[in-house]
């Protein structure tokens, strides 16, 4: 009947509707953006860009998400740098097992096969940052432990490198120039896409020992070591390991603060996590607006509609219908329509996260518990609003509802 009641006032059923269609669209929206950048996050900025279960042992943060003042800033630029001895001194001493890996990088030109490429990132690496970082090799290999002792001048091009150097050919064993040094190619990287619009395919990995090294690094320094355990409880400890480590080699007091970074995932989550929680503690009473207008709507229409339908009424109480069985009447009504309005709002909210996840960088992911909640909500908020219409309907005398015109 409910129904029935919606398909034959189409136009008063899609305005009573709206509020509430309004309101869930933009949950479903909004949680599944927020849902997917979490995942998104986690999965590939954090351990695509430090790894997983991998910590790095820096001078400063590598990835800042908030806002970072001037002070801490200026305090960030006085701290020594992370020294060749540094990076050996916690290698020798961590007692947790892990697999290590100094890098430095910088921005140069790359040349070869009668091409140039310019704002390449260079980065001169011990062997088991391949490991660490998990890259797939599209075609030939990483460079050996032999060759790093040895400082060979060979290197492995990312995705994107490689075939505009060498569009359409393998580049395994040609040569490419940093630097005016020679490097033979011994490997490329397969594609892994883009992070936010940028490409990650655009780089160049040599020996740590080998000429690259002039470029990327300053005389006895690394911007980075990367130290990756076999779970997060183990980096966790080896974390927390190596900053004991640093502060009893850098002689600093209890009370002093630690002159260097760990930097972990979760740490370089922190800024965007705050952000989320912001979004998640803002999101119920955004929909709550919509919802409540939504309901007041319903209410009004269904106040209407009990104006309209007393000589109906009356009939029905005529008949033997009972209080309850009016006022389940128009409940039911009530809560089918706020329903209704629900589940479209879950549609439209799924296809506008989808959308947006097609024709932007941002990703969406749609939360399960977001469309239970959506659901429940459009049929909490349907049979609050058709209370108190249901409650004056079934109210009404038989004998003057029959009169009604």
């Amino acid at each position: 009947m409910a129904f029935t009641t919606l398909w034959t006032q189409k136009l008063k059923s899609f305005f009573s509707l709206i509020g509430v269609l309004i309101g869930v669209t933009f949950l479903i929206a909004v949680v599944s953006i927020v849902q997917g950048m979490n995942v998104y996050m986690e999965d590939q900025f954090a351990n695509r860009l430090i790894g997983l279960n991998t910590f790095q042992l820096r001078r400063t943060p590598g990835i800042n998400m908030g806002n970072i003042s001037e002070e801490t800033w200026r305090e960030w630029m006085r701290r020594p740098r992370i020294s060749y001895g540094d990076a050996g001194w916690v290698r020798a001493k961590l007692a947790t097992p892990a697999r290590f890996a100094r890098s430095c990088d910088d921005r140069a030109r790359v040349i070869a096969n009668g091409k140039a490429a310019s704002d390449i990132e260079i980065v001169a690496a011990d062997p088991d940052y391949f490991l660490i970082k998990n890259y797939d090799l599209g075609s030939g290999r990483p460079f050996t432990e032999q060759e790093n002792r040895a400082g060979v001048p060979v290197a492995v091009l990312g995705f994107d490198v490689a075939d505009r150097m060498f569009p359409g050919i393998d580049p395994v064993g040609k040569k490419v120039t940093v630097g005016g040094i020679p490097y033979r190619v011994v490997g490329v990287i397969a594609k892994q896409g883009t992070l936010f619009g940028i490409s990650l395919d655009k780089f160049l990995i040599a020996p740590f020992t080998s000429p690259l090294q002039r470029l990327a690094c300053r005389l006895g320094y690394v911007d980075e070591l990367n130290v990756q355990a076999s779970s997060v409880d183990a980096m966790t400890e080896a974390a927390t390991q190596t900053e004991g480590l640093m502060r009893i080699r850098r002689q600093l007091r209890p009370n002093q603060v630690s002159n260097f970074a760990i930097q972990t995932p979760q740490g370089a989550l922190s800024g965007w996590k705050k952000i989320s929680s912001v979004l998640f503690a803002a999101l119920p009473g955004l929909v709550a607006i919509s919802l409540v207008v939504g309901g007041i709507v319903i209410m009004n229409i269904m106040l209407m509609a009990v104006s309209e339908r007393t000589r109906e009424i009356g009939i029905r109480k005529a008949l033997g219908a009972k209080r309850r069985d009016i006022m389940a009447q128009f409940v039911v009504e009530s809560a089918t329509i706020s329903t209704v309005g629900a589940c479209l709002g879950i549609g439209i909210g799924i296809s506008l996260a989808y959308l947006i996840k097609a024709t932007t960088p941002l990703p969406a992911a749609v939360a399960p518990w977001s469309v239970g909640a959506a659901v429940v909500l459009g049929v909490v908020v349907g049979m609050a609003a058709g209370i108190y219409p249901a409650s004056r309907a079934s109210k009404l005398d038989p004998i003057d509802a029959l009169r009604a015109e």
